[in-house]
C-alpha cells in the first residue's frame, strides 16, 4: 500500500493499490444546501434557509446531522425538538464537491464512481452530466465516468428529492394505500398517508413503537473512485462443503472454493494465488476472457480449526486472498475472513407425528439459540462509530448470548457488525429489510429489491456469524392470507381484486425472489420466509408446536408476567417487557420540570401508545409504586428485568421442546423508555444484567408455583455432570433456618428438575414475606451457579433497614467497590454521579453478612468518584 497527497480541494482519505486497480475515498470538501426554486411541501417559514445557502457537510452524513453540525437545528433528540423538524423531509436537498484526478488515475481503461450508499432518491452530475439516478437505500450504485472524468478538477453534484413527496407521488399512482403499521405519518404532518412503503429505505426512519420519525436523506456510506487497467476483482465468495466437520474433527486437511467474480478488458492468461493468513497454498495458471466472469479456484487449509458460537468453543478465522497477476504484476487483490462451521436449520417432524423441531444444528450438535433482536444503533447511521458497534455487540457476548436477529425494519449492517459477530461468536438471524407492512408489487419495485438481496447476499454471505435468513417481521401473521378470523385487520380494508393483487406482490416476493437469490448464492444457507410463522399456509400464535413464535401476550396482551411460563414455542424468536433509562440518562434528554412519566418530554420519548402508564399499571401488581421519580424508574428496571428473567428461564427449562430464546431488544436508537437492555447511552440496564446470569452455560433455575418451590439444573455442555446441591433457607437476618445439600445430575444439553419442596417441608407457612431460599449448584467444588428465591411479590416482602457499607480503591484505571450488609439488600443499584460508566455488576442482591467486589472503568479521580457514588435499595 502506497499513500498519495492530492493537491487542490481533495476529498480522499486513503489510496488502495493492488497493481494497477486503485480506490479513493472521496470523503472531503462536501457542501449542502436546499434546492433553491423547488417547490415544497414543507412550510416556507419551517426551513432556515429557503434560498439555498451552501453549508459544510460530512460524508458519509445525512442532512440532520449537517444541519445540527451548522447549527441550523437544534438535537434532534433533546426534549419535543423532533416535532419541530418534520418539515427536513420534505424539502429537496443537494450536496457538491470538487476533487482531483492525477493523470495517472485519469489514464486508467476502467474509472469507475462507487456510492456505497445514497439515501435514497439520488441524480448524480459529474461535471454538469447526469451518471446516474438511485431509489434504494440498500443497494450499491456503480458508474463508468471514465469519459466523463478528467485531470485535474472534477466537480461532484448529488440532488436528493424529499421521500416524502415522492412516497406520496407513488400512493396516487397506486390508488389506495398499502398496510404500514408503524408509519407514524401524523407525526410526520402527512395525515394518513402512509408512503414509507414505497421507497426502499430503513422503515424505521418513518417512526416505530419504540423510534421517533426523523426521515433522513444524505450519502450515507462511503464515495469512491476505483480504477483499473486489465483486471479488477469484483467479488468473491470462499464455498465451505458437507464434509468440512468430519474432516476437521480428523484432523484432515479440508477442501475450499473460491469463486472469485471478475472484471477484465480482454481474455488473458492470468496467475491466480491463494493465501490462506497471508501463506501461499495455492498458484494456477489460467485464462480469464474478456468481460465479466466466476472462476472457481480450489485449495485447502491444513490442521483446521473449527469456528463455535461463544460459549461452546474458540472463534478462529482465516483470512483468504485471492490474488491474480500477470507478467509478475498484480492486478487486483481481494481478502475475506472465514470461519470453518456448518449451521443448519433443522425441522424434523416429532416421532409421535405431532409438530416439527425447529432449531439450529452448528458443526453437528445442536444449539440452544440465546440473545435478542438488534436495531440500528442511532437514527442517524454515519453517527455509529466502531467502538460502539464494538460496545454493542461485547456487551451481547458478555452476557451470554450467541444469538442477535438483525430486524427488517432497519438495515443490513455495516460490515463491522458482522466482523464483531464473527470475532465474538454471535450467530446472526439475518432479516431482509421488510417488517410490519405490504409492499408494491410492480416490476420496477420486484427487480429493485431483488438486486438489493443480490448485493447484499453477496456481501454477507462469508460471514460465519450468519446462520439464517429470514424474509420479513411479522407480515405474514399480520396479513393472515390463509385465514379469514386472523391477522391485524389489514386484508378486511380492501376489495378481492386489491387483495389478490397485494397478497400476489408479497407471494413474488418471500416465496420467490428473495429465496431463488438465497439458494443461488449461498452453499445452502437456511431460508425462512417470515417470523414468526409454522411453516408455508401455517400462521403462527402465541404458542405453538412448528416453526418460530412472537410472543406478545404480556405487554400488549396485558396478560400477567407469569404467563411467560405458560406459553411454549419451538423457538422463541420475539418477547419483551419495556423500562426507562436510567434517570443519569434521562437527565440528558431532558430539564427538571420533564420529571414525570405523564409530562410532555417523557410522553414523547415513548412510542408504544400508552407505554408509560402500562409499566405502572404492571408495577402495581408486583411492587409498591415508588413517589419519587428516579426510584420509579429504577423499580421499572427491576420489573423489566424479572419479567424477562423468567421467560428466559422458562423458555431453557423448556429444551428441547424449545430451543431458542431471544428477547425484544438489545439497544436503542435514540433515548426513549423501550424494550431494550442497553439504553441510548450504553447504559447496561437491569435487563442486561439479569439476561447475563440467566444466558450462562449452566445455570439453576426456581419457579415457586402454589405452594411448591421447583429447582432445575439447565445446561448447554454436551457432557452430564455430577453436582451437589446447597439449599439455605435463611431470614432477611441471615440466620438459617434449613440447610441441606443433594447429590444431583447436570443433564448434557438440556434441562432436568433436580429437586422440590412445599412450603410445609421448608416450615415456612406464614412467614413467606420473610424469607428466601439460597441455592448454590457446586460441581467438582467449584461454583457452577446460584439462585436466589423469594415466596411472595415484591410488594409483600418485609425487607430491613440496611445499612450498606461501601468502600473504593483505585486500581490499574479502575475503582473498585466494595460493598457489605449485615442485612439484606434487594436489587441493590450502585450510582454514580460523577463516572458515567457501567459496573460490572448491578441490581444485585446483596445477602445478609456477605460483601461484594464491583469494578467499573475510572475516567475522574478517585475523591470526584467516591463523592458521587451511591445506591438505591427497594
Amino acid at each position: 500500500m502506497r499513500r498519495l497527497s492530492l493537491c487542490a480541494i481533495t476529498l480522499f482519505v486513503s489510496l488502495i493499490c493492488f497493481g494497477e486497480v486503485r480506490t479513493e475515498n472521496i470523503s472531503s470538501g462536501w457542501k449542502f444546501r436546499q434546492i433553491p426554486g423547488r417547490e415544497s411541501i414543507a412550510s416556507i417559514a419551517s426551513v432556515p434557509d429557503p434560498d439555498g445557502v451552501w453549508l459544510d457537510a460530512t460524508v458519509p452524513g445525512t442532512v440532520h446531522t449537517d444541519l445540527l453540525a451548522g447549527g441550523k437545528i437544534g438535537d434532534p433528540y433533546f426534549r419535543t425538538n423532533e416535532k419541530g423538524l418534520q418539515w427536513i423531509d420534505k424539502t429537496d436537498w443537494e450536496y457538491k464537491t470538487n476533487f482531483t484526478v492525477s493523470r495517472g488515475t485519469a489514464s486508467n481503461k476502467n474509472i469507475i464512481l462507487r456510492f456505497e450508499g445514497l439515501d435514497t432518491y439520488a441524480t448524480v452530475f459529474l461535471n454538469g452530466i447526469k451518471i446516474l439516478s438511485a431509489d434504494n437505500m440498500f443497494r450499491i450504485w456503480e458508474k463508468d465516468v471514465r469519459k466523463i472524468i478528467r485531470v485535474g478538477t472534477n466537480e461532484l453534484v448529488i440532488q436528493f428529492k424529499s421521500p416524502i413527496s415522492v412516497g406520496l407521488e407513488k400512493l396516487k399512482t397506486l390508488g389506495y394505500s398499502l398496510p404500514a403499521s408503524n408509519d407514524q405519518s401524523e407525526n410526520g404532518e402527512v395525515g394518513d398517508k402512509r408512503v414509507s412503503v414505497f421507497t426502499r429505505k430503513a422503515g424505521y426512519h418513518f417512526g416505530w413503537d419504540w423510534g421517533p420519525r426523523l426521515v433522513t436523506s444524505g450519502i450515507w456510506r462511503p464515495v469512491k473512485l476505483i480504477s483499473w487497467n486489465g483486471l479488477r476483482i469484483t467479488d468473491m465468495f470462499v464455498e465451505q462443503n458437507e464434509t468440512l466437520i468430519s474432516n476437521a474433527s480428523k484432523g484432515q486437511p479440508v477442501k475450499l472454493t473460491a469463486k472469485v467474480e471478475t472484471a477484465t478488458d480482454k481474455t488473458n492468461e492470468y496467475i491466480c494465488k491463494i493465501l490462506v493468513n497471508d501463506t501461499i497454498v495455492s498458484s494456477q495458471a489460467m485464462i480469464i476472457s474478456g468481460g465479466t466472469n466466476t472462476t472457481n479456484i480450489g485449495f485447502e487449509i491444513r490442521n483446521p480449526r473449527i469456528w463455535w458460537p461463544n460459549g461452546l468453543g474458540s472463534q478462529p478465522l482465516y483470512k483468504i486472498t485471492v490474488e491474480i497477476s500477470a507478467n509478475g504484476r498484480v492486478y487486483s487483490s481481494e481478502s475475506k475472513n472465514i470461519g470453518l462451521r456448518t449451521i443448519k436449520l433443522i425441522r424434523e417432524s416429532d416421532a409421535s407425528g405431532d409438530g416439527e423441531s425447529f432449531f439450529f444444528e452448528v458443526n453437528g450438535r445442536s444449539v440452544f439459540a440465546k440473545g435478542a433482536n438488534i436495531i440500528p444503533g442511532d437514527v442517524f447511521l454515519p453517527s455509529i462509530n466502531p467502538e460502539k458497534y464494538e460496545f454493542v455487540v461485547k456487551s451481547a457476548a458478555e452476557a451470554n448470548m450467541n444469538m442477535l436477529r438483525v430486524w427488517g425494519g432497519g438495515i443490513y449492517e455495516e460490515d463491522i457488525f458482522y466482523d464483531l459477530c464473527d470475532k465474538y461468536g454471535i450467530m446472526v438471524w439475518q432479516d431482509f429489510m421488510f417488517a410490519c407492512a405490504m409492499y408494491p408489487g410492480d416490476n420496477d419495485f420486484l427487480e429493485n429489491v431483488r438486486l438489493e438481496a443480490v448485493e447484499n447476499v453477496k456481501r454477507l454471505r462469508n460471514h460465519p456469524s450468519v446462520a439464517l435468513w429470514c424474509g420479513n417481521n411479522e407480515i405474514e401473521t399480520a396479513w393472515a392470507e390463509w385465514d379469514e378470523n386472523k391477522g391485524w385487520g389489514w386484508k378486511e380494508g380492501y376489495t378481492k381484486l386489491q387483495r389478490r393483487t397485494i397478497w400476489h406482490s408479497y407471494d413474488t416476493l418471500f416465496h420467490k425472489i428473495i429465496p431463488s437469490v438465497v439458494k443461488e448464492l449461498t452453499n445452502g444457507q437456511p431460508y425462512w420466509h417470515s417470523s414468526p410463522s409454522r411453516g408455508y399456509g401455517q400462521l403462527a400464535g402465541y404458542s405453538g408446536n412448528k416453526g418460530d413464535v412472537h410472543y406478545w401476550g404480556v405487554w400488549h396482551g396485558r396478560e400477567p408476567i407469569e404467563a411467560f411460563r405458560e406459553y411454549r414455542a419451538r423457538f422463541m424468536s420475539e418477547y419483551g417487557f419495556q423500562s426507562f433509562p436510567e434517570f443519569m440518562s434521562v437527565k440528558k434528554y431532558t430539564l427538571p420540570q420533564d420529571w414525570n412519566i405523564e409530562s410532555e418530554v417523557m410522553a414523547s420519548h415513548q412510542r408504544s401508545g400508552i407505554g408509560n402508564l402500562r409499566i405502572r399499571e404492571y408495577m402495581e401488581q408486583s411492587y409498591s409504586v415508588p413517589e419519587d421519580f428516579e426510584k420509579f424508574l429504577y423499580v421499572g428496571q427491576l420489573l423489566q428485568a424479572e419479567a424477562i428473567k423468567i421467560a428466559i428461564e422458562s423458555h431453557r427449562i423448556d429444551m428441547p421442546f424449545c430451543q431458542g430464546s431471544l428477547y425484544w431488544q438489545l439497544n436503542d436508537c435514540w433515548p426513549v423508555a423501550s424494550w431494550s437492555g442497553i439504553d441510548y447511552y450504553l447504559k447496561w440496564k437491569a435487563m442486561h444484567y439479569f439476561a447475563r446470569e440467566a444466558f450462562k452455560n449452566r445455570i439453576v433455575a426456581s419457579i415457586y408455583d402454589k405452594g411448591v418451590i421447583s429447582l432445575y439444573a439447565i445446561s448447554d455442555i454436551e457432557d452430564s455432570q455430577k453436582a451437589v446441591l446447597e439449599i439455605n433457607l435463611t431470614d432477611f437476618s441471615g440466620k438459617t433456618l434449613l440447610s441441606k445439600s443433594l447429590m444431583v445430575s447436570i443433564p448434557s444439553n438440556g434441562s432436568a428438575l433436580i429437586a422440590s419442596f412445599t412450603k410445609n417441608e421448608l416450615g415456612i407457612e406464614g412467614m413467606e414475606g420473610e424469607v428466601l431460599l439460597h441455592s448454590r449448584l457446586v460441581c467438582n467444588g467449584e461454583l457452577i451457579d446460584e439462585d436466589v428465591a423469594y415466596f411472595v411479590e415484591q410488594k409483600n416482602l418485609k425487607l430491613p433497614a440496611a445499612d450498606v457499607e461501601l468502600s473504593v480503591i483505585e486500581n490499574n484505571g479502575e475503582f473498585v467497590v466494595t460493598v457489605h450488609s449485615d442485612k439484606l439488600c434487594k436489587n441493590l443499584m450502585l450510582v454514580s454521579e460523577n463516572n458515567d460508566e457501567n459496573f460490572s455488576d448491578n441490581f444485585f442482591d446483596l445477602l445478609p453478612g456477605n460483601t461484594r467486589a464491583v469494578k467499573c472503568r475510572a475516567n475522574v479521580g478517585l475523591k470526584e468518584f467516591k463523592a458521587g457514588l451511591r445506591v438505591i435499595l427497594l
